[in-house]
């Protein structure tokens, strides 16, 4: 249980007893009564805003029900002072041992602190990557990876139940032209001299593939007509594009739980069952769209079509879900899929490019019909990432053909350093990726700081061992002092700051903790560098030793737990 939540249960069971004595009335809504740390941290560490909320249900002005509230709260162990500010706010400033007895907490608790229960269990998909298997994976690819793949390891170690999926889109356009691109390696495997015609996938990639086609098929296919061959290469290559894909995220620690093919969707008949289930409640019909907007009569000509009628769930307008010919389109597809996770999970997430912004709603719409409003969905956007070298734009990869694959930047600047660089900003957010910055020793390089900080933590132990200095067998916590305390009460945050971070599907906000903490520590050992006094070693001080290095564990336990949610090694040395 976290600080916060400790408190807030202390102060739900005052405002039963208030209920119970009548100076509340019973079964009042608590649901907006916070407890969490001032905006300006001079007003104390606690801030409660239950009078506030409550006073007018209550009946009372909000200072007269704060006022009963300070003489409750006052009573807590741990609480050095209650004050109310303003028209009825609260706050409460912590005596030091319960700070102390929180670092305590930290080191007992160990890779576990932070570790929330706050999900309950619930059955979360997050969908992530997702990425057409028409090729290895890009830098375009890397930051929803690393943004799905951060924020599904968050929900778990918040207490959910998380499922990790990869939608394969393999019933489209494109893999009908990988499949061609494909045949075009397997005719040069076999000898000819070929030239990769316009609209079709250059990248030597596909040199591989071809090879094992021509290998497991000989000249059989070579003077032979599309119909006899497509399908079974489109089904050879999307399977090795999609070994070439897991081998990409591999190198970037990660690994999906399941991958739903979208080809398998429309063979099994679910995409047909999906708008069946529609139909039936009168949410499907057959009708006409408006001509988009800037096309004129001569360019629009109007066809009828299946449509979805999203507008009954906030969509802009009815979607078709089927074409004149009767095929499905891929919204027809998708809106299946999404019906299909929703049957095991209470909550779905997407994580998509922001160029898919305008089809969200048109999926959150399909989804309330289906799942009538039971199973939420979240979609989160992520923004492009600009490659450079020194503030200038990244040349293309000659094998990838137009693009920078994954591959070669972790094989250049390593994993770590990707995973927590593609968190630096939020998701919405666009960012730049600067392959000489992100390795840079600096403090202008948030990679670096933080794991100089755990780094340095490290280095306290093994300078132990060779300033042969001997320490007490407990740590004497008394001995810390009010600004050395302070940053055990940055290190506090973390608990609740996870369960933030959950909550709002936002693992950034786990970089960015990291950071404050980091320089906040970094600031309290380089005091050492001024006064010597202010060292967390002094060889001939033990006891003030111990206290400090109790304390520098701490904060090198959170910042491990933190950068293990987010998927990064935290370094012992640098």
């Amino acid at each position: 249980m976290t600080l916060y939540r400790h408190f807030a249960a202390q102060l739900s069971s005052i405002l039963d007893t208030f209920e119970a004595e009548g100076l509340l009335p019973a079964g009042l809504d608590r649901s907006r009564v916070a407890v969490e740390p001032p905006r300006d941290p001079s007003h104390g560490d606690l801030a409660i805003n239950a009078a506030m909320v409550l006073a007018k249900a209550a009946k009372t002005a909000p200072r007269a029900l704060a006022e009963k509230l300070v003489e409750s709260l006052s009573q807590l162990e741990g609480v050095e002072s209650v004050e109310i500010a303003g028209p009825g706010f609260i706050n409460i400033r912590l005596t030091d041992d319960c700070w102390r007895k929180e670092l305590t907490h930290i080191l007992e608790q160990g890779q576990d602190y932070g570790r929330s229960d706050i999900g309950q269990n619930l059955r979360v998909n997050v969908e992530y990557v997702s990425a057409n298997p028409t090729g290895p994976m890009h830098m375009g690819h890397c930051r929803g990876a690393v943004v799905g793949d951060a924020l599904a390891s968050l929900l778990d170690f918040a207490g959910y139940k998380v499922t990790r999926e990869y939608y394969v889109n393999d019933a489209g356009q494109q893999v009908q032209t990988l499949a061609r691109s494909a045949y075009m390696r397997y005719r040069e495997a076999l000898g000819e001299e070929i030239t990769i015609p316009e609209g079709l996938y250059p990248g030597d990639y596909l040199v591989p593939v071809g090879k094992l086609l021509a290998e497991k098929y000989g000249d059989r296919y070579l003077n032979a007509p599309e119909s006899e061959w497509l399908a079974l290469f489109r089904e050879t290559t999307v399977a090795a594009m999609m070994d070439m894909i897991r081998d990409d995220l591999a190198l970037l620690g990660i690994h999906h739980d399941k991958f739903t093919s979208e080809a398998a969707l429309h063979k099994a008949g679910i995409v047909q069952k999906a708008i069946d289930k529609l139909e039936k409640e009168g949410l499907i019909y057959k009708g006409v769209l408006e001509a988009p907007k800037g096309e004129t009569p001569e360019d629009w000509e109007p066809v009828e079509l299946t449509l979805f009628r999203a507008t009954k769930f906030g969509d802009d307008s009815d979607r078709p879900v089927q074409k004149s010919d009767g095929s499905y389109t891929y919204f027809g597809a998708d809106l299946a899929y999404h019906a299909e996770k929703a049957a095991t999970a209470d909550q779905l997430v997407d994580i998509w490019g922001a160029d898919h912004a305008g089809t969200v709603k048109r999926i959150k719409a399909a989804v309330a019909a289906l799942t009538q409003n039971k199973v939420p969905l979240d979609v989160k956007l992520v923004q492009m990432v600009h490659l450079l070298r020194g503030g200038e734009p990244v040349k293309m990869s000659k094998r990838s053909g137009n693009f920078v694959t994954l591959a070669d930047v972790v094989s250049e600047v390593g994993r770590d350093v990707v995973r927590f660089s593609m968190l630096t900003r939020k998701a919405d957010a666009q960012m730049d990726f600067d392959f000489e910055k992100v390795i840079e020793a600096s403090k202008d390089n948030p990679v670096f700081y933080v794991q100089y900080a755990h780094a340095r933590v490290h280095s306290l132990h093994r300078r132990l061992v060779s300033e042969n200095i001997t320490l007490p067998e407990k740590a004497d916590l008394n001995l810390l002092d009010k600004e050395e305390l302070a940053l055990i009460q940055q290190a506090a945050q973390f608990p609740r700051l996870i369960e933030a971070a959950a909550v709002a599907h936002e693992p950034h906000r786990i970089v960015f903790y990291l950071f404050t903490l980091a320089a906040d520590f970094h600031s309290l050992w380089n005091k050492g560098n001024d006064n010597p006094d202010r060292r967390f070693l002094l060889p001939d001080n033990p006891a003030k030793t111990a206290a400090r290095l109790a304390l520098a564990d701490a904060v090198g336990q959170v910042i491990r737990n933190g950068l293990g949610v987010v998927g990064v090694n935290a370094s012992e040395e640098m």
